[in-house]
């Protein structure tokens, strides 16, 4: 099977509006279509709490192939933002590697999913540690090679830093896949408040607020924030996180802190894909075109899709699916060959 490419995805209309496209993308609706099949993965899913190091717990689900006699690797998968494991872009994802035969391992970041209460501190988005070690112990746990990851969205971010740093550290990932991944994390956050449509920030606002509440819910004795931070809007509630809970001098200095725009990514030492679209509303398609990057980083810009939507027809199903299960596949058939 030749490879995919973001130029081959050509939804029907209306299908070509990026913010059909990302609304669609985790909407109820969505979810109520999808066909069985995408959400194999997790039946029969072994639910387990993985090593962040430093007595940081996170929590995910493996689940075993069985369509082949010898798996043909083990896929990690990183939710975005507010997502889990559960997300149905995670479950389709999951669900088609499976039946290709692929180990799945989905993995949710600190204080997402149903994992509140593993850990007191609030999660945010430079606690790369914790997932670089959780990915290790993943990997010690479960040995099935090559070890694959792809994210989406902030997952995408977090699965192109944690590979920067995979070598340093001695984990054997081969490859690295993002879909829509956040590149300078201020120009995102400048979009939501300014560009985009009001209805994404109040989107991402109302399950940050139900995820905040929910954490101070499991450590009743540990107060948060204030009840007038809770009410500021993306800006005034993240630089309240910063400066209540990380180490952080200021919003600026925090938000470059998970950045990739740049040249940073000239550090990245295995393969890897970034698939985005022209018409993502949330994460504008300028910081992919004045990325940097190093010749063994692939950079795929569709002419549809919006944030991490790619769905293809009105069966709910996306094109992604194709796109990373073709990628993963060819990795796992050079590293039989080896």
């Amino acid at each position: 099977m030749s490879l995919l490419y973001g130029k081959d995805f050509r939804p029907p209309w209306p299908l070509r509006s990026g913010h059909i496209q990302t609304m669609l993308s985790s909407s109820g609706v969505r979810r109520l279509l999808l066909p069985a099949a995408a959400k194999t993965v997790s039946q029969g899913a072994e639910p387990v709490v993985v090593d962040g190091g430093n007595g940081v717990r996170l929590s995910g689900a493996y689940t075993a192939q069985s369509s082949r006699p010898e798996p043909r690797g083990l896929a990690v998968l990183f939710h975005g933002w507010e997502g889990s494991v559960d997300s149905t872009y995670v479950l389709q994802t999951g669900s088609r590697l499976l039946a290709d035969g692929w180990d799945i391992f989905r993995l949710n970041f600190r204080d997402h999913g149903d994992s509140h209460g593993l850990n007191e501190a609030l999660f945010h988005s430079c606690q790369l540690d914790e997932v670089v070690h959780a990915l290790g112990d993943i990997a010690r746990r479960w040995p099935a090679r090559p070890l694959v990851l792809a994210g989406f969205s902030l997952g995408g971010n977090f699965a192109l830093r944690v590979a920067m740093h995979t070598s340093l550290v001695g984990i054997p990932l081969s490859y690295v896949l993002a879909v829509c991944p956040i590149i300078d994390p201020a120009v995102g956050l400048f979009s939501l408040e300014e560009s985009a449509p009001w209805f994404y920030q109040a989107y991402f606002m109302r399950k940050w607020r139900h995820s905040l509440l929910t954490k101070q819910k499991a450590f009743p004795e540990h107060q948060y924030f204030e009840m007038s931070e809770m009410k500021q809007h993306l800006r005034g509630l993240t630089e309240a996180l910063v400066l209540r809970h990380t180490d952080f001098k200021s919003l600026q200095q925090y938000l470059d802190g998970y950045s990739v725009a740049g040249d940073i990514m000239q550090a990245m030492q295995i393969p890897a894909t970034i698939l985005t679209a022209r018409d993502d509303p949330v994460i504008p398609v300028r910081s992919f075109e004045q990325l940097e990057l190093p010749p063994n980083i692939e950079l795929d810009i569709a002419p549809y899709g919006g944030h991490c939507g790619f769905i293809r027809d009105f069966g709910m199903t996306s094109f992604t699916d194709d796109y990373i299960a073709g990628r993963f596949n060819a990795v796992a058939d050079g590293h039989d060959k080896m």
